[in-house]
């Protein structure tokens, strides 16, 4: 090659390198290692010692490319633009000396002089601005979101004391009932000869029979129910969706039976042809109309909701209160009634006397006693001893119950995937949002139910339920951007289509407010709204931020 043309084919290298400095393109957390020892530089992984000249000279000389940081020479690299005045930013080195002025660096360091326009002062100034008014957001969102986090520390507090008082209310029931046991206990040592002697009475036998048939009765009808409920499926699809083109007149008289049969309105052309994405209500079949029922029979509905009771009456306790009732009823001679020769002060002291000697007698089996005598009295000393052992056993359960669910209110109030670490969304539990958006009014309340609330008469539909905060595996839980999104699923099914859903996105907001509603796809709704308790102090979400301003 002739030495002219070696010359002019270098030179701009050689221009290219006079022109860049070696630090041009570092980030300013790399600084300290761009500095030469006398004149050779190491290259960052240590690979490899070149000389301080041939850092930034549009040549990669380095194996990880650390030694153009300032240009385009070595793939998989990045440039750092300064943007005095604004925020500096990174950029893949590919981009450097491509002619473009990149957006991100406002300075247009990332080609040569005079390229590009440095706005940095001009987009600093709009910058800090925006930053200013946010930060003025922030401030007065979190002063409402610190009173978030008061209640929510009120809130432990109460569930605290009320842990406490239940715990307290246990142990004392928790005696009552032992005690009640032992009492119980020995009550029915004195009477269970009395007592198996009465359950082998033909009333007993009668009552057990009864039992057992009308359980077996109850089974059975549960089967019959769930495949009448079978059926009606079925034969509401077929009513949906034949077709009467066709003059099937099997599927069209099996058509008209159900709806006769159902009470249900003829499906004509036009409204399998329109379709609607309402859903039909259950309607009460001709044959469940109301009909007149004997003294004493029973309705469908105490069938449904009342025979368990029935079923889990204590055969042996009713037995004993029987007893007592024939005996409080049977009338007896005054002739007879020691009582009515006494006078009224010894009646108490006679009393006791007579039931102490007749509980006695037929314990030791010497005599068993029948009417108002050692049997009745047993027999209504058990009923009452089991009565109170059954209040007390209702009472504990009853305790237990509510201080399992104040314990876990109190765990769930500072739930990451729940209230949050600070229990700051706690208050805002069933806050309910709304957006007129005309035909409809939409509604969200936190933590329970999305829906669709028609304006001019119609149904109100379920968007769905309140399933979890931000579901994405790259967002970590308790963070920021965990909390700015609320999933709500399972809502009323569409017209041949998907369950309803809802996805809300909140920011920072003075107000707990809905903004906007959007359909993404069929019945797929996008949501975005405000909330106070998205509002970090400004400090804290700076140093989140993790960007410093020049």
């Amino acid at each position: 090659m002739p030495p002219l043309l070696l010359l002019l084919t270098i030179l701009p290298t050689l221009i290219f390198a006079t022109r860049i400095p070696q630090i041009q393109g570092v980030h300013p957390s790399l600084l300290s290692k761009y500095k030469p020892e006398g004149t050779a530089w190491n290259c960052l992984d240590g690979t490899k010692s070149i000389s301080w000249a041939a850092v930034n000279d549009d040549y990669c000389d380095c194996p990880d490319g650390s030694d153009e940081p300032g240009t385009s020479a070595c793939p998989n690299n990045t440039f750092y633009c300064t943007n005095a005045g604004h925020i500096g930013a990174t950029i893949p080195s590919s981009r450097v000396n491509d002619g473009l002025c990149e957006p991100s660096c406002c300075d247009g360091s990332d080609e040569p002089a005079g390229v590009c326009e440095n706005t940095c002062g001009i987009i600093g100034e709009i910058y800090r601005k925006e930053q200013d008014t946010l930060r003025k957001l922030r401030r007065t969102g979190s002063k409402i979101r610190s009173t978030y986090i008061a209640f929510a520390q009120k809130e432990k507090k109460r569930l605290e004391a009320e842990v406490k008082i239940s715990q307290k209310e246990i142990a004392t029931l928790e005696k009552e009932v032992a005690r009640c046991q032992d009492l119980v206990d020995r009550t029915e040592a004195i009477s269970a000869e009395v007592l198996e002697h009465k359950k082998t009475s033909p009333l007993f036998a009668s009552l057990i029979t009864h039992h057992n048939a009308l359980k077996s009765l109850q089974r059975e009808h549960k089967k019959h129910l769930e495949r009448e409920k079978q059926l009606s499926d079925i034969l509401d699809t077929l009513r949906r969706g034949y077709n009467p083109n066709y003059q099937d007149m099997a599927v069209l008289e099996a058509v008209r039976g159900w709806e006769y049969l159902a009470d249900l309105p003829h499906v004509g052309e036009a409204e399998r042809e329109e379709g609607s994405d309402e859903e039909e209500e259950a309607t009460i079949p001709a044959n469940d109309a109301k009909q007149e029922l004997e003294e004493g029979e029973w309705t469908k509905l105490q069938l449904e909701n009342e025979l368990d009771g029935l079923l889990n009456v204590d055969h042996v306790s009713l037995l004993m209160e029987h007893d007592t009732f024939v005996d409080s009823t049977a009338s007896t001679s005054s002739l007879h009634d020691i009582k009515a020769y006494l006078p009224d002060f010894s009646v108490p002291q006679f009393k006791f006397l007579r039931d102490t000697l007749a509980s006695w007698l037929n314990v030791i089996g010497i005599a068993r006693f029948r009417g108002s005598s050692g049997a009745a009295i047993a027999t209504t000393e058990v009923t009452k001893a089991r009565q109170k052992l059954d209040d007390s056993k209702r009472s504990l359960d009853h305790a237990q119950k509510q201080l399992e669910k104040v314990q876990e209110d109190l765990n769930d109030l500072f739930e990451l995937a729940g209230y949050g670490a600070q229990g700051e969304w706690k208050k805002l539990h069933n806050t309910c949002l709304t957006k007129d958006a005309g035909d409809y009014v939409y509604e969200v309340c936190l933590f329970e139910e999305a829906k669709q609330i028609p304006n001019h008469g119609g149904s109100t539909f379920s968007l769905g339920r309140f399933t979890s905060w931000n579901p994405s595996p790259d967002v970590a839980e308790g963070s920021a951007e965990y909390y700015s999104k609320q999933i709500y699923s399972h809502g009323t099914k569409c017209w041949n289509g998907p369950e309803r859903s809802v996805q809300l996105y909140l920011t920072c907001g003075t107000e707990n407010a809905l903004l906007t509603v959007t359909e993404l796809e069929k019945c797929e709704y996008l949501f975005t709204g405000t909330s106070p308790a998205l509002c970090l102090p400004p400090l804290e979400e700076d140093k989140e931020s993790g960007r410093d301003e020049l």
